[in-house]
């Protein structure tokens, strides 16, 4: 009984709490309209008319509607308000006469110090919006008052101050006067590089950093730092910081207007304040700032610089990772993964990653060798062993690998390597165990923003490989791929889709050729509505034997449908073969549903295929991210 008695007082609170919310005063104003009006709208939304009495409410409508209009120049509107019977009440009806704009009237904008040399600074003052006779908005004042502070500290004017920095406005004269002077000082450069807590050697740290001393500072270029740190995965958290002291100068205190108004905004840069107390005040003759500053410019001026320091703490040496995931081509599938993040004080690493699931199971490494930019320029030895057990294709295979990998400012990545190969095979009923050597060049790129679930993204590769029995190697060919897969957004809701891949191999003994290098398509990630490596050339017994070249193509459309869940229609084609060109493409189109889910896109499709005999439909289901 009483537990029943408890939640029923329970939801009456709740429906009183939502009643109380639907009766928030709301206003209706006639005799002003655009920005202004809506501005005095929200300025009263959020005016709670039970905390007032009828008179004290009707008073604060008055003061917010002025405050409201003020901003865009109104400083003497009639303002007449009537509130409704109920109590409290729901309405206030505005009658408003905004009477004249405040026009301005002085527009006085002054650089000082290297500033006035710098074009960011030029441009913030070039590009304000108001000019003398155009009616006053505080909001273009504020914003170029903050962005020539911001620009101050992101370009390193460290010493800056606002010597004047005033918003006359007289009403009765429905004039202002507008008068703002920056005093950058002179801009700083960047100073030596402090490192404290690496376990790295400093100058593969130090090599990281986009400036050099004595470059002229900027923030972005420190923050690009830190990224750099932190992308090398050697640390768990990383610290880079300019060395701020006390040589900054306080700001003027705010000079005494006249009588007729002073403006106070919100939004300002943080500044320091002079104290205004009885007890801060001096006695006696004083110093200006802005004549101490003048009077320190008669020595000679030298560059200041301001050091950088680095604070960095340790990767954990040994790190592992467990994942457990789903898809129609390979059934539930696990994944465990060691990485050593770094091994030696020259950033080694080194991960192992083993795949287990129905049809292949699989142990790889890769030992990183970083050269002088550990981000761009690599060394890198690769082993992998691999079992695989699916449709006509059984292999055990082992191979090793030496790279050499660039990553250039455009973002693509050229990788030169040697594979060793030994493949114990059969493919379509034919056994065969081979061991290859062969060198291969690479160049890929990709890029992507959120890549969760990537609003916008490309991905490129291609490559050459090519194996010679002239030094020993048990097949001979040259093989050649490339893809390529794009994501693009129109507006909010739609999403565009398209991916293209193609493949060849040139040899005068396919059957040498193991099943690693050949070509199947049909699947989740290939041409959706087959099964997994089911489109590619038979044998006589009707037995899968892959093919010498490959084309597999989709078009995807996908829609918004409700927050994180989306609907796509699709249409993929494809196939593996051996002529230069097929004489017909398997075709399955379809519709799915995506949910972005924390870990990446859950995709649910289901697709017909046009070109089986059985015309059966087929379902695909994955997660993960799609670069």
């Amino acid at each position: 009984m009483g537990i029943g008695v408890v939640s029923r007082m329970g939801a009456a609170a709740l429906c009183l709490g939502m009643a109380h919310g639907a009766l928030a005063l709301e206003a209706r104003i006639d005799g002003l309209t655009g920005d202004a009006a809506d501005n005095v709208g929200y300025y009263l939304e959020q005016l709670d008319a039970d905390q007032y009495d009828r008179r004290r409410l009707e008073g604060e409508v008055l003061r917010r509607t002025r405050e409201a209009m003020r901003v865009y120049g109104y400083y003497e509107p009639s303002i007449a308000v009537r509130l409704d019977e109920r109590e409290p009440p729901r309405y206030a009806n505005l009658t408003i006469d905004p009477g004249s704009r405040v026009i301005v009237q002085v527009l006085d904008i002054r650089l000082e110090g290297d500033a006035a040399r710098d074009a960011p600074f030029r441009d913030t003052v070039d590009t304000f919006p108001l000019a003398e006779g155009d009616p006053l908005e505080h909001a273009p004042w504020d914003r170029m008052r903050n962005r020539l502070a911001n620009l101050s500290l992101e370009r390193g004017y460290f010493d800056w101050a606002f010597t004047d920095r005033r918003m006359e406005v007289r009403p009765f004269d429905e004039s202002a006067r507008l008068y703002l002077a920056l005093d950058s000082g002179q801009r700083y450069a960047f100073g030596d590089i402090a490192i404290r807590g690496n376990h790295i050697v400093e100058d593969r740290l130090r090599r990281l950093a986009p400036f050099e001393p004595g470059q002229p500072y900027l923030a972005g270029q420190v923050a690009l730092y830190a990224q750099r740190l932190g992308q090398t995965n050697w640390f768990s958290s990383v610290s880079v910081r300019p060395r701020l002291d006390a040589r900054r100068e306080l700001a003027l205190a705010p000079p005494t207007l006249g009588w007729w108004n002073v403006v106070e905004t919100e939004g300002e840069a943080a500044l320091p304040q002079v104290p205004t107390t009885l007890t801060a005040i001096a006695t006696g003759p004083r110093i200006s700032a802005a004549a101490l500053r003048s009077a320190a410019r008669l020595r000679d001026e030298e560059q200041p610089s301001m050091p950088i320091d680095v604070v960095l703490a340790p990767a954990d040496r040994h790190q592992f990772e467990v994942g457990i995931g789903y898809a129609t081509d390979v059934g539930p599938r696990l994944r465990f993964g060691w990485n050593q993040p770094w091994i030696n004080r020259y950033g080694h690493s080194l991960e192992h990653d083993l795949f287990i699931s129905q049809p292949e199971q699989g142990l790889s490494g890769t030992y990183l060798m970083p050269l002088d930019d550990p981000l761009r320029d690599q060394y890198r030895f690769q082993y992998g062993l691999r079992h695989r057990d699916n449709q006509d294709t059984r292999t055990n295979e082992a191979t090793v690998e030496a790279a050499r990998r660039w990553e250039f400012a455009n973002r693509w990545v050229q990788t030169l390597f040697v594979r060793a190969t030994y493949e114990d095979f059969t493919q379509g009923g034919e056994a065969e165990s081979v061991f290859i050597y062969y060198p291969g060049v690479s160049w890929s790129r990709t890029r992507t923003r959120d890549p969760r679930f990537p609003t916008w993204g490309d991905r490129q590769r291609i490559a050459f490989e090519y194996s010679d029995t002239a030094w020993g190697s048990d097949a001979g060919f040259l093989r050649m791929t490339g893809d390529t897969e794009w994501i693009r957004m129109f507006g909010d809701n739609l999403r565009f889709v398209t991916r293209l891949g193609l493949g060849a191999i040139e040899t005068d003994d396919f059957s040498q050729v193991p099943p690693s290098l050949r070509f199947f398509t049909g699947g989740d990630r290939s041409v959706r509505g087959y099964g997994y490596e089911t489109l590619a050339p038979r044998n006589e017994e009707g037995l899968i034997r892959g093919g010498q070249q490959m084309l597999a193509g989709s078009v995807e459309l996908q829609r918004r449908i409700t927050g994180n869940w989306w609907g796509a229609a699709f249409v993929d084609t494809g196939d593996a073969f051996d002529d230069w060109w097929p004489e017909t493409l398997n075709t399955g189109a379809g519709l799915g549903a995506r949910w972005i889910s924390p870990v990446g896109p859950v995709r649910f499709d289901v697709a017909h295929p046009f070109d089986d005999d059985d015309n059966a439909w087929r379902v695909h289901f994955s997660i993960g991210p799609e670069f």
